[in-house]
């Protein structure tokens, strides 16, 4: 392991060893770094959905879930040792100790994906964060002290202006918004968006929106608190879950902000199980529908002939690149004057209290809590 600074044998991560059950914090081994790895002093993790329904086990429909695993995919960090070799970001410049960084998931680099559709997000063979800590590399979560960058994980450097717990949230949440905008095309002014889902996605989303020059963005979600925030952050018209609890009364809601004939664009970042049958119901004729928030493992019902008389363009986005990861640390770097990107995040949280902020998450008490392992 080549570094600078002293490196602990093991290191504290809070681990989720039953679903549903409280995390609990074991000492993990800090591995020995491969050529082209990274060791990173994780500043601050914020905690995303996938994180909730991995802790609860819901996840498990969806993919193998092999526990212990050490949650956090979600997280900036500060380089404390670097492996053998040059080891650079994303634009080729080298990283040294004490630079902070996000980074991607691992990639294999030899699919199809990975070369001859440039789609590395889908790869295949792509290594996650948040699994098993039993076996090497071990501290591969960000609800830990440390984190084990892989080898072939892209390394993107923090701009100076931007806080370590916006780059975070930045890894995940908005960087899956970011590769969405891309996805939907151009965006005219004077087309009307509409976003499903005041979580952290559809937040971001409206950010992104209005930042565009969307001058017309109604945001559909709860609790109030967050309404708040779209508002905050660019939705001329919010529609409550609570207040519009059927789906045929928040399409109307939509009907009736649209004069009857629908959004040109609608984009869903809420997940509910409901949201693809609403949205496709809001979208005006001829307009796109983008679908970003539907990765559960439920089915519904809907009627394709509304997709062909309609002309309706639908979208599917997932995850992102390296490219999203570093424009959307342009974007908080650029914007950080316009949007208050604190208000997004809401209580901090030490390793032995991960179980609480997972909790306060799942409860829509929090919008995104922050694990700062620093903190006692």
């Amino acid at each position: 392991m080549t570094t600078t600074l002293d490196v602990p044998r093991t290191a504290r991560a809070a681990v989720v060893t039953a679903f549903n059950e409280p995390l609990e914090v074991r000492e993990v081994t800090v591995p020995e770094l491969e050529a082209g790895a990274v060791l990173v002093k994780i500043d601050a993790a914020t905690v995303c959905g996938s994180d909730v329904h991995l802790w609860d086990g819901s996840l498990s429909a969806i993919r193998p879930l092999e526990l212990p695993i050490i949650p956090g995919h979600e997280m900036a960090g500060t380089v404390v040792a670097l492996g053998s070799g040059d080891v650079t970001d994303v634009v080729g410049a080298p990283l040294d100790v004490g630079d902070r960084i996000v980074f991607t998931q691992g990639r294999c680099g030899s699919c199809y994906h990975c070369t001859v559709a440039n789609q590395p997000n889908l790869c295949p063979n792509r290594k996650n964060y948040g699994v098993n800590c039993e076996r090497f590399p071990y501290l591969v979560g960000g609800f830990a002290d440390y984190c084990y960058v892989y080898p072939t994980s892209r390394k993107i450097k923090i701009p100076a202006n931007v806080k370590s717990e916006w780059a975070s949230a930045s890894s995940c949440a908005l960087r899956t918004v970011i590769k969405a905008f891309d996805q939907l095309g151009p965006l005219q002014s004077w087309q009307t968006v509409v976003i499903q889902g005041a979580g952290p996605l559809g937040l971001f989303a409206t950010a992104v929106a209005s930042h565009l020059g969307a001058t017309r963005c109604i945001v559909i979600g709860d609790p109030a608190d967050r309404l708040d925030l779209a508002r905050a952050w660019g939705a001329t018209d919010t529609v409550s879950v609570s207040g519009h609890p059927d789906p045929e009364a928040r399409v109307q809601a939509i009907r009736d902000l649209t004069d009857g004939a629908g959004a040109e664009v609608v984009m869903e970042f809420s997940g509910a199980r409901t949201a693809f049958g609403e949205g496709l119901s809001m979208v005006r004729r001829g307009g796109r529908f983008l679908v970003a928030g539907q990765v559960g493992p439920h089915k519904v019902e809907f009627e394709p002939t509304a997709i062909t008389r309609g002309n309706i363009n639908v979208i599917g986005s997932f995850s992102a690149s390296e490219a999203e990861y570093w424009r959307a640390l342009r974007f908080m770097s650029d914007t950080n004057d316009r949007f208050d990107f604190d208000r997004l995040l809401t209580g901090r949280y030490g390793l032995d209290h991960v179980t609480d902020a997972l909790a306060g998450m799942q409860r829509l008490t929090e919008i995104k809590p922050v694990i700062v392992p620093s903190i006692g």
